[in-house]
């Protein structure tokens, strides 16, 4: 049931079936690290700074185009109330 080890791969050549699978030699200990100790330190402080530059990053490419469809609106609702007033309808010349 002998093998050796192969001199140029450093690998175990073994007999049929032998993989060179080694036995455990000591028994494995794990910790957690100091980060993952406390998960959430500091998280409310860093979400409050955070959220201000991502904010401060993106509130250019949103505004505007809530700007423009704002004031959209607010002229197509005037407009309409203006063409359905007494007024709007003798300027415009609408006849029923």
């Amino acid at each position: 049931m002998g093998g050796s080890v192969n001199p140029k791969t450093g690998h175990f050549i073994g007999n049929w079936g032998e993989f060179g699978c080694p036995t455990p030699q000591r028994i494995a200990t794990y910790a957690l690290s100091s980060n993952r100790q406390r998960p959430f330190a500091g998280a409310f402080h860093a979400a409050i700074f955070n959220t201000f530059r991502r904010f401060r990053g993106q509130v250019l490419y949103v505004v505007p185009p809530f700007v423009i469809a704002y004031a959209a609106l607010n002229w197509a609702v005037e407009r309409n109330h203006y063409l359905q007033s007494k007024p709007g309808r003798m300027l415009e010349g609408d006849s029923e």
